[in-house]
């Protein structure tokens, strides 16, 4: 069991940092924009992250060998924000403006949703995945389509659009479908697909509200929040 739980850390470690330095890179060199690398970063990182607890063994200590991933890159994401580590690629593939103390905000939020939800939920409940995606795949996705396409705001809000807010919903749903199908086909939870389908479009439907009066960068911190309290009451 430890050997296990051993190389399911080395490899969940891997596949991690190999997405966020891709990334950084790609940055870096000028290939895509640091708004799309952030945004990039903030889609797939919770997917990859969460599927990778399949390679976990059941046992209690799982979930805090697992934590230890986005923890280390938190911490490693708070030292290059304090300026203690110089790494101009991370601050251009995560910052919008080239300022690193902008990591320290909505990066940093992001990644402290990631370990408090991987503790406190893990595969105990679809509640955790389900925050998580909404976070990646909702708040990620409206953010790139609506400063496309975005026209129309939405409750005077001058930040966020009907498009965003729509892509949101559309895209945390999706993405927590997909991921709990995988979950549920694995026989992790007991609860059936079908089940699960109305409770997940009510939190996908509620914390897309949210997001919407939400101030810039506290999104990280409300779509999870509100997702996590509809969770405990309808599931």
């Amino acid at each position: 069991m430890l050997n296990q739980n051993f190389w399911a850390l080395m490899a969940t470690f891997t596949v991690s940092l190999v997405w966020l330095r891709l990334n950084d890179y790609m940055a870096h060199r000028g290939w895509i924009s640091s708004h799309m690398s952030r945004k990039i970063i903030h889609i797939g990182t919770g997917p990859i992250f969460v599927l990778c607890w399949l390679l976990f063994t059941p046992e209690i200590s799982s979930r805090f060998l697992a934590a230890l991933v986005p923890f280390s890159i938190t911490v490693q994401f708070a030292l290059v924000g304090l300026g203690v580590i110089k790494d101009q690629a991370a601050v251009e593939a995560m910052s919008r403006s080239g300022d690193r103390r902008e990591i320290l905000r909505g990066p940093l939020y992001y990644g402290i949703v990631f370990v408090l939800l991987t503790i406190i939920f893990w595969l105990d409940s679809p509640i955790g995945i389900i925050a998580l995606m909404m976070l990646c795949g909702g708040d990620g996705l409206a953010e790139i389509v609506g400063r496309r396409w975005g026209r129309k705001k939405i409750f005077k809000n001058a930040n966020k659009t009907w498009v965003g807010s729509i892509t949101l919903f559309l895209g945390g749903w999706l993405l927590a479908v997909i991921v709990l199908a995988v979950f549920v086909a694995a026989g992790v939870f007991q609860e059936t697909f079908a089940s699960l389908f109305f409770p997940l479009t009510l939190i996908a439907l509620i914390s897309t509200l949210v997001e919407a009066i939400s101030p810039l960068d506290m999104d990280n911190i409300s779509v999870p929040l509100v997702a996590v309290i509809l969770g405990l009451l309808v599931l």
